[in-house]
């Protein structure tokens, strides 16, 4: 029994030998044997997942190799009495872990949303008597009894049913409750065809059953889910994997820089203090220590940009993200399509009628699909007083928002029937129902018996095409000249475009001393005609994959739906080789290589499974793409978790999906992905052009530092630096972040969605970057130093004490650097366009900004408070003035370069 328990094929057994298998019966297990047997299995729940503590979450905030150097910097500083300069990078390693704890604490658990679909309590047979017991105490073997609204709380082999239907789209995606059998299934099929078992978590939405319990716990599908969850790590982010690179290479360059110019020191006659000093002085200069707050608090500003847009973001790195993106695995369901089923077509045997409206919104006409013109009442009359009477659904509308009640099937046949001016109510006012053959699943049809006020009695039909032709074709009666293949083929036509069809047809109950319809009264009926539903498109987001293809995305569905369905969707959405599925079944069938092949020019999946997902997130990955990946139920929780950007359903989306997701969409809707592509390419461009701002100006400092220490003179004993770490960091720290924080609210570049992703493996800054940086650092440190040097022996030739002279001299080197970022400012707004061309005021934020930094750097050099901690003194008029010309230099240079660039090198790119 214990290697049974395990087998994957219990669906393709008769349930007679399952239960044998399982030793057990309908009576169920007696309590000594199912004791023996939670023993040996567990009990019915799935591993939880143990959270991280804070701690943990807390010191990882810390483990990046340039907080590393500034901690070591630190301390190093207040051991040599540098308590301000300590304390002020002890604020900035402090701000930015709080910041990250913040954002990361937030995120929940996956795992412990999945405990929540695990229904409480089960209803068994127990020593032959039925029992209410914990869901936690069943076991394999166990005999469950379901009805409807039961949450079902293990995987069951079904041995009774009775027009039972189950909700399984938190599992398969199905958008329609599942109608339920006991009869032997193929051994090879997928979960959502597995038609005589139900599976734990999911809903039982009308029927009874009866069943026996064949997996509990971690081996139930869910349970399998758990499991990957746990398993599937999440994917690092382009731009952090390209920060971690630039850190670490940053951090080996300080490391040996300032092992170099200790040695230096110590060769030119530094004490050990003053050597130790300078390269403390290099270590901070060069360090960027405003880029982890510019980069946290820039994607935030993204973040609540992208929240205004209706979509969530949950993890910060994810916002640019989503500017890299290059493949979309989209779920069909609610975010493709309406999530709602509408009817789209009417064949009364002689003509075809389409119908415009989508949704329960009973708004829309019926057309002539020949003439395009308003139908003649008289010709669906009887069709649609069929759909109204053959049926149990109704709308209500509630202050102008209405609401269904019913089968979504039905309340489609409703919603066309009050478009045809039948209002249900009314007619089943007038032609009451006297009795009903409630749907069956296996005879696939559904009948009533209705009167109407003048006593004539009609049995109404609907139900499958092919079980309501066999009732047709045995009578041999087609209305008019219509034959029965006619209407096959008709159907078969529907079919194959998607769309579930419906045949409806009557015929006059003619036994007026009963009220009751017996199973020889279905025959000699009516063919009335045929309707064809699906759950239609967003038709506006096709546009919305039209810019997605535009802006070199390619956009795949996965599905749980049938792959006819999948295709005609893929059609009418216009996506790329839509005639082209492949099923979960097909799927599992290929291997590592010919998967990564098929993904190429595959973008429509159907009858796909959560391994199925998990392994085209992958597959993709290993293509070198940067996926994106939609889901609302528990199956799509792993690929969402390995997704480079994992994207849940905020209205039909389970927890399980949004804890695992990065981004939320708060209205379900495929439009608001692209709009969030939008902007993560906005932010990514942005956080490109405050890094590029902040990097010239940490190595410009760093070069400032290292040539003083270099080739600089000592004065009677005094260290000639053009700045002092304090004054390092007050440029890093207060003035790049006050100027490089607008560029993250800098207007969309033209050309947004007009350019293809960023390629996964490019390096953030190319060759053409890295010199053009370097340019601008060489700029900035050499105007910085010859400004220091003319200021230095000007002041000591009028005769001013030496410390002043330095004192006086390092606030102008300060200055000029501050007024260098400025003017590098205005340039970086765009590395591709003229301010002209982005417009000069489309950003008012960059002159708050310069404005700000004036005004704080006008502190920095006179107010007597600022003087003393930064070891500043007051300049003269002329001084700013020399600075200014100076600093102008680089936007007139860069923007010559801009130009030359523009009209010959067009390829090259920042």
């Amino acid at each position: 029994m214990d290697d049974l328990s395990f087998t994957k094929t219990w669906h393709s057994l008769p349930y007679a030998t399952v239960l044998e298998n399982l030793q057990s019966s309908s009576n169920g297990l007696s309590s000594s044997e199912a004791a023996k047997r939670l023993k040996e299995n567990g009990p019915n729940t799935l591993f939880r997942q143990k959270r991280e503590t804070k701690l943990r979450i807390l010191i990882r905030q810390l483990k990046s190799p340039l907080i590393y150097i500034l901690l070591i910097a630190a301390a190093l500083a207040i051991i040599m009495g540098k308590i301000t300069d300590g304390i002020v990078v002890f604020s900035v390693i402090l701000i930015n872990t709080v910041i990250g704890f913040i954002q990361e604490h937030q995120a929940g658990n996956a795992i412990q949303g999945l405990l929540k679909l695990i229904s409480e309590n089960a209803t068994v047979m127990r020593d032959g008597v039925q029992k209410n017991i914990p869901s936690l105490q069943l076991v394999p073997g166990d005999y469950l009894l379901l009805q409807a609204g039961d949450r079902v709380s293990a995987d069951i082999r079904l041995t009774f049913v009775k027009n039972m239907q189950c909700d399984e789209s938190i599992l398969t995606g199905e958008s329609l409750p599942v109608e339920k059998i006991t009869a032997v299934t193929d051994e090879n099929i997928g979960i959502a065809d597995r038609k005589n078992m139900v599976f734990s978590g999911t809903l039982v939405t009308a029927g009874t059953a009866e069943g026996i319990v064949v997996f509990t716990g971690i081996n139930t599908e869910i349970g399998k889910i758990s499991a990957l969850l746990q398993a599937t790590k999440s994917v690092k982010s382009p731009l952090t994997k390209s920060l971690e690179k630039i850190a670490k290479l940053i951090t080996y360059v300080i490391i040996l820089v300032s092992v170099l110019v200790f040695f230096a020191g110590i060769l030119r006659g530094y004490s050990f203090v003053e050597a130790m000093f300078s390269a403390i002085t290099l270590a901070v200069a060069a360090i960027p220590e405003g880029m982890p707050a510019v980069i946290t608090i820039a994607s935030a500003i993204g973040v609540l940009r992208m929240a205004r847009r209706q979509a969530i973001i949950r993890h910060l790195p994810s916002v640019e993200t989503l500017g890299s993106t290059t493949v979309i695995c989209s779920d069909k369901t609610g975010t493709l399509t309406r999530n709602e089923m509408t009817v789209q077509v009417l064949w009364n045997g002689k003509h075809k009628f389409s119908i415009t409206g989508a949704g329960i919104n009973p708004e829309g006409k019926i057309l002539n699909s020949d003439t395009g013109e308003d139908v003649n009442q008289d010709e669906i009359t009887e069709l649609m007083r069929a759909a109204t009477l053959c049926n149990d659904a109704s709308l209500q509308n509630f202050q102008n928002h209405w609401k269904a009640v019913g089968d979504p099937t039905e309340v489609a046949l409703i919603t066309a029937s009050r478009k045809s001016g039948v209002i249900e109510e009314e007619l089943r006012s007038s032609w009451p129902r006297l009795d009903e053959l409630p749907f069956d699943s296996t005879r696939k049809i559904m009948a009533t018996l209705n009167q109407s006020s003048v006593g004539e009695k009609v049995i109404y039909l609907k139900g499958a095409p092919e079980s309501v032709m066999s009732i047709l074709t045995d009578s041999k009666k087609i209305s008019g000249a219509l034959e029965p293949e006619q209407v096959k083929m008709e159907a078969l036509h529907l079919a194959e475009a998607g769309m579930r069809v419906l045949a409806f047809a009557s015929k006059k109950f003619e036994n007026n001393n009963s009220n009751i319809i017996a199973d020889e009264d279905l025959k000699e009926f009516n063919f009335l005609g045929l309707i064809a539903m699906n759950d239609p498109p967003r038709m506006e987001v096709k546009d919305a994959i039209d810019a997605c293809h535009k802006a070199g995305i390619t956009v795949k569905m996965i599905t749980g739906d049938h792959p006819a369905t999948a295709s005609a969707i893929g059609r009418q959405l216009g996506l790329l080789d839509a005639d082209k599925v492949i099923t979960g079944v097909e799927l599992q069938k290929l291997n590592e290589a010919a998967l990564r092949k098929e993904l190429k020019t595959t973008h429509i999946f159907a009858r796909v499974s959560p391994e199925d997902k998990l392994k085209i997130v992958m597959a993709l990955q290993a293509n070198g793409e940067v996926v994106a990946m939609t889901g609302d139920g528990v199956n799509d929780a792993p690929a969402l978790k390995r997704a480079n950007i994992g994207v849940a359903m905020g209205i039909s989306g389970t927890a399980v999906a949004k804890e695992a997701a990065d981004m939320v969409l708060a209205n379900d809707d495929f439009n608001s992905i692209k709009a969030a592509i939008e902007e993560g390419r906005r932010v990514f461009d942005n956080l490109f052009k405050s890094i590029v701002f902040l990097l010239p100006t940490s190595i410009g400092l760093g070069l400032v530092i290292l040539i003083a220490v270099l080739l600089f003179p000592i004065n009677d004993g005094m260290l000639l630096m053009p700045m002092q770490p304090v004054q390092v960091l007050w440029i890093n720290l207060i003035t790049a972040v006050a100027l490089s924080l607008p560029l993250a609210l800098e207007a969309m570049e033209p050309d947004v969605m007009a350019r293809p992703p960023r390629k996964p493996g490019k390096p953030l800054l190319n060759t053409y970057a890295v010199l053009r940086l370097t340019l601008i650092s060489m700029i900035m440190a050499g105007g910085t130093i010859g400004l220091f040097l003319w200021e230095y022996h000007i002041e000591l030739s009028r005769g001013t004490p030496r410390p002043l002279a330095l004192s006086e001299a390092q606030t102008m080197a300060v200055t000029t650097m501050v007024l260098f970022q400025v003017f590098y400012l205005i340039d970086c707004r765009s590395l591709r366009f003229s301010i002209r061309k982005i417009g000069v005021f489309s950003n008012p934020f960059i002159y708050l900004g310069v404005g700000i930094v004036l005004l704080a750097q006008v502190a920095f050099v006179y107010l007597p408070f600022m003087n003393q901690w930064f070891h500043s003194s007051p300049i003269a008029a002329e001084a700013w003035g020399f600075s200014a010309l100076v600093a102008l230099s680089i936007w007139v240079i860069i923007g010559i370069e801009k130009w030359v660039r523009k009209r010959y090198f067009k390829r090259v790119k920042p």
